[in-house]
C-alpha cells in the first residue's frame, strides 16, 4: 500500500527534523547509473522518450539535469513554509498506466521499461514492455515479460522493436 508506505517515510522525516532541503542536498550528491545517459542521449536520437516516474519534482532536479533533462512526469510533494515535508500529491491513480493509455490513444507505440511492482501495470498495458534490472521476486512472478540487465542488452531490445535506426514509438 503505497499511502501507508509514504506515511511511515513521512513520520520517519518528522522524527528525526528532516526538511526538504536536507533530502535534496543527499540526492544532488547521487549520480545516474553508469552508462545511464549514454543509453538516453542514444534513444532520444532514435525516438522520443518520456520518463514517467513515481518520485517527485522536488526530487527529481538533480538526477534530470545529470541526464540532460529528458522530459519528467511525476508527483509532488506538499511542503510547509518551514521547508518540512507535510504530505504528497499523486498526479493520478494509475498514473504510469494511465499515461500509456493516453499516448496509444494518441497513435504512439508504447515500450514500457521499468524494474518493479509500481511497473507492472505500464508494462502489461505498453505495446511492448521490459523489465531493466528487476530484483529476482519480481522476475519470477511475471516471467512473461522480457528481462534486460544492462543498457547494451536494453538498447538491443529497444532497436529490434523499433527496427535498427530508429522509427517513432
Amino acid at each position: 500500500d503505497y499511502d501507508v508506505l509514504m506515511q511511515h517515510r513521512l513520520n520517519i522525516l518528522k522524527q528525526h527534523g528532516l526538511k526538504l532541503v536536507d533530502i535534496q542536498a543527499v540526492i544532488a550528491t547521487m549520480d545516474p547509473l553508469e552508462g545511464a545517459l549514454e543509453f538516453l542521449d542514444w534513444l532520444r536520437s532514435v525516438t522520443q522518450v518520456l520518463v514517467v516516474s513515481d518520485t517527485f519534482v522536488q526530487f527529481a532536479g538533480p538526477l534530470m539535469r545529470k541526464l540532460g533533462f529528458p522530459t519528467l512526469l511525476c508527483n509532488s510533494l506538499v511542503v510547509a513554509a518551514d521547508g518540512t515535508i507535510d504530505t504528497y500529491a499523486m498526479r493520478q491513480k494509475d498514473g504510469k498506466k494511465r499515461v500509456t493509455r493516453a499516448m496509444q490513444s494518441l497513435n504512439y507505440t508504447v515500450i514500457g521499461v521499468g524494474d518493479s511492482y509500481n511497473d507492472i501495470a505500464m508494462l502489461q498495458t505498453a505495446d511492448h514492455g521490459i523489465l531493466y534490472r528487476p530484483p529476482e521476486n519480481v522476475r519470477r512472478q511475471y516471467p512473461d515479460l522480457p528481462v534486460a540487465i544492462g543498457f547494451g542488452e536494453l538498447k538491443g531490445m529497444i532497436q529490434s522493436i523499433i527496427g535498427g535506426d530508429g522509427g517513432q514509438p
